[in-house]
């Protein structure tokens, strides 16, 4: 194992407005151990904010906001050119709305996962990674960062003092430098239930996973994300949930901790 026998398997949910039917989330909740839920700004909005987090602590799962661009239509998955400062001024804002929700519920918020377009460029943008990181510190020093394995979200988070987890993904494949494939390619998304398990148990059993290239790379995974937004999601996170327990792994964060942190 790369970490320990205790995996994270987290997903995105409560991207739905109004009289959204939150159906698809609740059929998959008892099969993960986090959630991410949106903040309204590429998707979710105040009614459905709540109904989610309630649903969430029903469940005993740990809540996550999911912060992501100003684009509706979009579904946040279209680059913004944005500057660090209102990537700063995003996530703070966001971050905010949903921790009202949660804490008005009796919750606790454990941690952040900015979505979409803002999460890839975000992997690879040093300036922009450090003022989301910075942006969560200054919320709550607490928070948990989740951030692409390696990337450089996970660094800013790191160096300004936050815990972080190395998010690895079950349904999607890689490029060469560690990046998720874009998802208007053909080979982006891993749509076999049973790639996408071999692929999990590779990546946590050996730390490391298949580039498209063929190429092996080295890979922490702390937490695994699963999209709930799919036709066969439910049963796809269903599969992943028993392949995790017949291999013997608890859910729910690995101990996080770091010897420098520990002394601050």
């Amino acid at each position: 194992m790369t970490k320990s026998f205790r995996v994270d398997l987290n997903c995105d949910m409560g991207e739905g407005f109004g009289a959204y039917d939150i159906g698809n989330d609740a059929a998959i909740m008892p099969f993960v151990s986090a959630v991410n839920i949106a903040c309204g700004f590429h998707a979710g909005d105040p009614a459905v904010m709540k109904k989610t987090v309630r649903l969430a602590m029903r469940h005993g799962v740990a809540i996550g906001a999911h912060p992501g661009l100003p684009d509706l239509q979009g579904f946040g998955r279209r680059t913004m050119a944005i500057s660090a400062e209102e990537a700063y001024d995003m996530v703070v804002y966001q971050i905010g709305a949903l921790a009202a929700f949660v804490k008005s519920e009796g919750g606790i918020l454990k941690h952040i996962k900015p979505h979409g377009a803002l999460y890839n460029m975000a992997a690879t943008n040093r300036r922009l990674s450090e003022a989301i990181a910075n942006a969560v510190y200054k919320v709550d020093p607490d928070l948990i960062l989740y951030g692409l394995s390696g990337s450089e979200l996970i660094h800013a988070g790191e160096n300004i003092g936050l815990s972080v987890a190395n998010e690895v993904f079950a349904d999607r494949t890689y490029q060469r430098d560690g990046t998720l494939t874009a998802r208007k390619q053909q080979d982006a998304l891993i749509t076999d239930p049973l790639l996408a398990v071999a692929q999990v148990m590779q990546m946590i059993k050996e730390g490391s996973v298949y580039a498209t290239s063929g190429e092996i790379l080295k890979i922490q995974a702390d937490t695994i994300c699963i999209h709930g937004d799919g036709k066969t999601a439910v049963a796809f996170a269903e599969q992943l949930h028993l392949a995790l327990n017949n291999a013997g792994m608890q859910l729910g964060l690995p101990d996080l901790s770091r010897p420098d942190k520990l002394a601050r």
